[in-house]
């Protein structure tokens, strides 16, 4: 059939005012032979709709529908990151299917004609909406790990300085590139969030996720590693492209000492990681450019990552995560037992000076043990006492001790410096 249709579209006989047209969404599975001038003279990328699309597709799909005054189409096209045409199609047509319910008992089917009165009311509303956006996908990342956290900043208690320098390298070029537009000046493209075990570095890349109303694309070293030759490096570069297409989108790489430790370092062939520290590298400092996607790494042993990560243009900001002090600590019990039965014995500035060296994990461990406590003594208990947490605190202690901050503090100058001392002690893997 190619040889066939390679004949007719450019054989011996002249091709008169017809002109083919075709349509695929797999074009690497195309025979290279018809990919060329006097065949498929042109190919036109059809991408995934930007903002303006979106508003316009919904604006097509809504024009016949009885909109509520709270439906506001210009926001449903900010939130609709990776919804191509179908997806915004099928939301309005399940938009409608919510409304048509609602009224549907009051619908007498044995009438031929239904009153005005009950037309009236088949009204489409915000509220419609909002229940299909939990239930349609978007088509453009079905075939990642995506999700919308649901974590804000009130779910993080203080950190205030890390927030605020996440607001600054993460939040404020995602919703605000015009402004960095204006004053000419370039986005960070990469954050580095790195300290103890159980400071919160993966709870705040949601939030910053959250708070941005971006896409969260989560990079786990499972999915990225495979045995097969050049599977770990197709992997990473189909993350990058996809949130090119949804951007803006965060990606966010856990336990990036894992995917990225010391070129050099690995033992046993293939060197798997080595290379995809190589694409990393190419994806965040090469020749296509990223816009509107920010990428987060988290790690807890920031000596071990490759130090050409670590300079600016990839990771541009390192921050620090510390233990929680004194006023952070109160402030994450108070986020642990928002929901909480307390008794009138429990006081939280007694729990925060017993708690020191303890991290936000330590402490929401601290908060669940003294409610199974409770239980443990009464199953139809109604409140944990003062006693309990007591008890929790004792059970549980510090992941963490004093000396492990003075490491992290240390290091935080070093970082730095240490891609000049590695390509001192090893020239061949940075020439």
């Amino acid at each position: 059939m190619v040889a066939q249709l390679l004949s007719l579209m450019d054989g011996l006989k002249t091709r008169k005012n017809v002109i083919v047209i075709a349509a695929t969404n797999r074009p690497e599975a195309l025979d290279m032979a018809l990919r060329r001038p006097g065949r498929f003279d042109r190919e036109i990328e059809l991408r995934v709709p930007d903002r303006e699309g979106r508003l316009e597709i919904f604006q097509i799909h809504t024009r016949g529908m009885p909109l509520a005054e709270d439906v506001n189409l210009d926001d449903l096209a900010d939130r609709t990151y990776g919804f191509v045409g179908a997806d915004i199609a099928a939301m309005c047509r399940e938009a409608a299917m919510n409304s048509l319910r609602r009224i549907l008992p009051e619908i007498n089917l044995e009438l031929k004609e239904i009153p005005k009165e009950t037309l009236d009311k088949l009204v489409v509303t915000r509220s419609d909406f909002e229940v299909v956006m939990k239930e349609v996908q978007p088509s453009a990342l079905r075939e990642i790990l995506f999700e919308v956290p649901n974590v804000t900043w009130e779910d993080i208690g203080g950190l205030e300085s890390v927030k605020s320098l996440l607001k600054e390298a993460v939040e404020w070029p995602l919703r605000y590139a015009e402004s960095f537009r204006r004053i000419g000046v370039e986005a960070p493209k990469g954050v580095l969030l790195y300290g103890p075990p159980g400071t919160g570095k993966t709870l705040l890349a949601k939030a910053i996720a959250n708070e941005s109303e971006a896409n969260f694309i989560t990079v786990k070293g499972s999915d990225i590693l495979s045995k097969w030759y050049g599977e770990s490096e197709k992997h990473i570069a189909e993350v990058f492209k996809k949130a090119r297409q949804v951007a803006p989108a965060i990606i966010f790489l856990d336990e990036l000492d894992a995917l990225a430790p010391v070129r050099g370092s690995a033992m046993g062939e293939p060197h798997v990681t080595e290379r995809i520290v190589n694409q990393l590298l190419s994806e965040l400092d090469g020749l296509e450019e990223l816009r509107g996607v920010v990428v987060i790494g988290a790690t807890n042993r920031p000596d071990i990552i490759d130090a050409a990560l670590l300079r600016p243009g990839r990771f541009d900001e390192m921050i620090l995560v510390p233990i929680p002090d004194e006023k952070t600590r109160l402030e994450i019990f108070k986020v642990h037992t928002r929901k909480m039965s307390l008794a009138e014995d429990v006081n939280l500035e007694e729990l925060v000076k017993l708690t020191e060296d303890f991290t936000g994990a330590d402490i929401a461990s601290v908060c669940k043990k003294a409610g199974r406590f409770a239980m443990r003594e009464d199953i139809n208990t109604r409140s944990v006492d003062q006693k309990h947490f007591l008890a929790a605190i004792d059970d549980t202690g510090p992941s963490v001790t004093s000396d492990v901050m003075v490491y992290y503090e240390q290091i935080k100058s070093e970082l730095r410096k240490k891609r000049a001392k590695q390509i001192q002690s090893r020239p061949e893997m940075y020439a």
